[in-house]
């Protein structure tokens, strides 16, 4: 008998001996070629068992983007690794014991260590060190026009490369995402900012006054005027900042320039394109000259206003009776005035009021964007984390900055003063950035500093000082 045959005769003798099998099992018993009734299927986990490619749910006190490192983070995935991050303030002030505390939920959600390595030689120390191939993970830019360079030179990972378009536009209006975009690539995300468009008064006194807040600049200046015919002054004025005394006068001819003139020319301007000795930053700068240079007007007259120390300016403000009773200044300035005063009580603040009504309401703000620099998965985790409202927690319960997240909720500040000014930045017409924060160093944090506070000095003339700024803009 060939195999063939002998293969199928064993074969037929196996089938019947089968069925015989079969008819004499008992009723009771599953055919053999099911499992028990009380099992599940083999090709099923237990019914207690979640399915192996679901993860437990974790709960965290931020958002997480769907399917991003932040979420693989927070089930552990990168739990004892570090990431480090560079900035212009240091661990051990007030702005890095705020970063320390903004960093806790992630560190505690995720396992992940975030090393702060900022100093005050920051825009120096940053160019060496990426030169060097040291770069940090992570950056955070308090100005935009130092992150720009670095997007050119290639040196700063796209956050569209790992973060969705749906995600940033949950998290921020696309205004904050135009301060972040160079060339048409969107590098980084703000972080907190502050809104410089404020002027400041003592409220109790002001009240006790019978002072009205103006609703344009007009009213401004009349009130400026009655307060001197009542026999005071009205301005606290001061831009002494060491190597960057003048900053306080660029910032009110930014205000100015938004006031003034167009976005577009606006924009020109920090750009380049418009020069400082055009009519337009020329007009903007003598607005605010007819407040500063009349000694009638500000507390000390126009002389000592490049010798008092801007943190020193409101001081007056809190005198009894107040020596001063208007002070235009960022959010921050805060920090400055006597210990134990009250907002709401003591000081108030309002929008420095528009000049021009076909420019609307315009806002000048600055704040710090932060930036990858090393593509690792848990570097992309804490860059998800900055993207949260959460990750400026220390600032928002401390006070000093404002969220750039349109998610922030009143519940995440500490109190009513920087939700307030957030509200307002909120119902600005238009926005815009420090604009020498935006110009090159050599221009937004040199010859403008300097050429401003000589103006204001009496020791240059404005048309000498506009063309000595637009001599140094770089080629």
């Amino acid at each position: 008998m060939n195999k063939k045959s002998l293969f199928w005769s064993l074969f037929s003798l196996v089938v019947a001996a089968s069925m015989i099998l079969a008819a004499c099992a008992p009723a009771t018993e599953a055919p053999a070629t099911q499992p028990p009734a009380t099992e599940a299927p083999a090709t099923e986990p237990p019914a207690t068992e979640a399915p192996e490619t679901e993860a437990p749910p974790v709960e965290v006190p931020f958002a997480v983007m769907p399917g991003g490192a932040l979420e693989q983070a927070i089930h552990g995935d990168f739990s004892g690794t570090t990431v480090t991050v560079d900035g212009a303030f240091e661990g051990n002030d007030a702005d890095g014991v705020k970063f320390a505390e903004s960093m806790k939920a992630f560190e505690e959600a995720t396992g992940i260590t975030v090393n702060y390595i900022g100093n005050k030689e920051f825009e120096a120390s940053i160019a060496v060190r990426v030169d060097a191939g040291d770069a940090p993970d992570i950056v955070d830019f308090p100005q935009p026009g130092l992150f720009a360079d670095f997007v050119r030179s290639g040196n700063i990972v796209p956050v569209t490369d790992f973060i969705s378009e749906e995600w940033l536009s949950q998290q921020y209006n696309p205004g904050w995402r135009e301060f972040n975009t160079v060339d048409g690539v969107e590098a980084g995300v703000m972080h907190r900012y502050s809104g410089k468009s404020l002027v400041w008064y003592p409220k109790a006194a002001w009240d006790a006054s019978g002072y009205q807040v103006p609703e344009t600049w007009d009213e401004l200046v009349a009130l400026t005027q009655q307060i001197a015919d009542d026999g005071d002054t009205a301005w606290c004025i001061g831009i002494e900042s060491g190597a960057a005394t003048g900053w306080v006068a660029t910032d009110w001819t930014e205000d100015m320039m938004l006031r003034t003139t167009s976005l577009e020319n606006y924009d020109a301007w920090v750009a380049g394109e418009l020069a400082f000795d055009s009519p337009e930053v020329k007009n903007a700068i003598e607005t605010w000259s007819e407040v500063w240079f009349n000694d009638a007007f500000v507390r000390g007259g126009r002389s000592s206003i490049v010798s008092t120390f801007f943190g020193d300016a409101p001081g007056s403000m809190f005198e009894d009776p107040p020596q001063c009773w208007l002070h235009r200044q960022a959010n921050f300035i805060t920090s400055f005035f006597p210990e134990g005063s009250e907002y709401g009580v003591d000081y108030d603040f309002f929008y420095l009021p528009p000049v021009d009504e076909q420019y609307g309401r315009p806002f000048l703000v600055a704040g710090d964007l932060v930036a990858m620099f090393n593509d690792r998965p848990e570097v992309r985790a804490l860059m998800e984390y900055f993207t949260t409202p959460q990750s400026a927690s220390g600032w928002l319960e401390g006070g000093g900055a404002i969220a750039a997240h349109q998610t922030a909720t009143r519940d995440l500040y500490g109190s009513d003063l920087d939700w307030n000014i957030s509200q307002l930045v909120a119902d600005a017409t238009s926005f815009r950035f420090d604009g020498s924060d935006l110009m090159p160093g050599e221009v937004g944090a040199g010859s403008f500093w300097e050429q401003i506070t000589s103006y204001v000095a009496g020791s240059a003339e404005l048309d000498a000082a506009l063309q000595a700024i637009d001599a140094s803009w770089p080629q």
